[in-house]
């Protein structure tokens, strides 16, 4: 990672411990930021660096970024993604591909916090759920939400995500049903347009994950 937006990324996961310990506190002073980070941070880094800087500190090997710090980090890049530009912007960032292998992460943490990163992303955007759909996505997020093995946070974000997914979306509606009727449940085909069929299938999906450990 850059070193001035690794030091950017620290004051931002220091801050925001500070003001979630005590909102009225003082933010924490600025004597660790070099120059360059001074200026990413005051001189406004765009919404498409900022993404690029949290999905590498999610990303990174580096011993000193915790996961606390990767969750921080994962919990900004949510809130960039809010915004549909952004959330369209995620092909030509690239960020597609490392945001998708995050669904197999070993911290369910960050399965998760990928998963609620996804289902963002592609709520009421058909462009983002196109996308999501060319590049294989459905399949983890339907392991993700049956897994026996995961644990509730894991399976309700992505049951989110393919809600999100499939709503309104036939493509992955079909991929969706498809991928449940492998599993033995079933795989009767639903209208994306339907709601009302719709939640009855996410309804099913999300009570079987509120009942995981």
């Amino acid at each position: 990672m850059d070193p001035g937006m690794s030091e950017l990324l620290k004051w931002s996961v220091e801050n925001s411990s500070t003001t979630a310990n005590d909102p009225s506190a003082a933010p924490p002073t600025n004597r660790h930021l070099n120059p360059e980070a001074l200026n990413a941070l005051f001189g406004g880094p765009s919404d498409a660096d900022l993404m690029i800087a949290s999905m590498q500190a999610i990303k990174s090997s580096d011993p000193e970024i915790t996961l606390e710090d990767k969750l921080v980090a994962f919990d900004n890049f949510e809130q960039l993604i809010e915004n549909l530009d952004n959330a369209n912007n995620l092909q030509p960032l690239a960020l597609w591909t490392p945001l998708l292998e995050c669904l197999a992460h070993e911290e369910a943490e960050i399965r998760m916090m990928a998963a609620w990163c996804v289902g963002t992303a592609v709520q009421n955007n058909e462009k983002s759920q196109e996308r999501l759909l060319a590049m294989n996505g459905i399949l983890p997020l339907v392991k993700l939400a049956t897994g026996e093995a995961e644990g509730q946070k894991v399976r309700r974000k992505a049951v989110y995500a393919l809600s999100s997914a499939a709503r309104n979306y036939q493509p992955s509606m079909d991929v969706l049903t498809e991928e449940l009727g492998k599993l033995g449940r079933s795989g009767e085909k639903i209208d994306a347009s339907d709601m009302d069929a719709v939640d009855v299938l996410i309804g099913g999906l999300r009570e079987e994950a509120s009942k995981a450990a």
